[in-house]
């Protein structure tokens, strides 16, 4: 079964593919060419449904299993922003850096050092089985002093609940049991499997 990837983005391919290490994952672009997907929904379940939707078309593989995340960062101090606009915070052709200086900047500007903060994941999943979308999020903070260089997006600013290090300190071992991409994929293994099981 060919579990195809509705993103180009080189971070969430490479987190991806290490959390479905058992599976056969292939980004779209390795299978045609890129495309804009106009992401106009209003939630972080609309877009990842609006991604995997229009993969699923593109491609016309009837046999393929589309996955597509949306994810994003929402900010106490900043009544829930960046959220389902994240990934172009500041902008659009923006970069991952532009966004957290972006954030980083907004933060301080309401007087703060740091604020609750949370993600959340949303994989959206399709097949000629159907739809379905699941969700996983991971609580904790944000700083303004950016600290590590792993991962990528806002990860040097967030320190997850119950540590001290920020994502871009921690080892990918340990983001793996705590990501809310990590904890929405644990769910959409589940449902892979059930169509695998279906197909069998």
């Amino acid at each position: 079964m060919k579990i195809v990837l509705a993103t180009s983005n080189k971070g969430k391919v490479r987190e991806i593919k290490e959390l479905l290490h058992d599976r056969e994952v292939f980004p779209y672009t390795d299978l045609m060419e890129g495309f804009e997907i106009v992401e106009d929904g209003d939630t972080f379940k609309d877009n990842a449904l609006i991604k995997a939707r229009a993969v699923y078309r593109a491609l016309g593989d009837e046999n393929a299993v589309i996955i597509a995340d949306d994810s994003g960062i929402n900010v106490d101090v900043l009544e829930g922003a960046p959220g389902i606009h994240s990934a172009r915070y500041a902008g659009e052709n923006c970069t991952d850096k532009d966004n957290l200086n972006k954030l980083v900047n907004a933060v301080k500007s309401v007087g703060r050092e740091s604020s609750p903060a949370h993600y959340t994941a949303a994989i959206a999943i399709v097949s000629k089985e159907g739809e379905s979308c699941v969700h996983g999020w991971m609580h904790g903070e944000v700083i303004t002093q950016p600290r590590g260089e792993n991962g990528f997006g806002y990860d040097p600013i967030f320190i997850p609940a119950g540590h001290t290090l920020t994502l871009g300190e921690l080892d990918s071992e340990v983001k793996v049991g705590i990501s809310h991409r990590a904890k929405a994929l644990h769910l959409a293994k589940i449902l892979i499997d059930q169509i695998k099981m279906q197909r069998s």
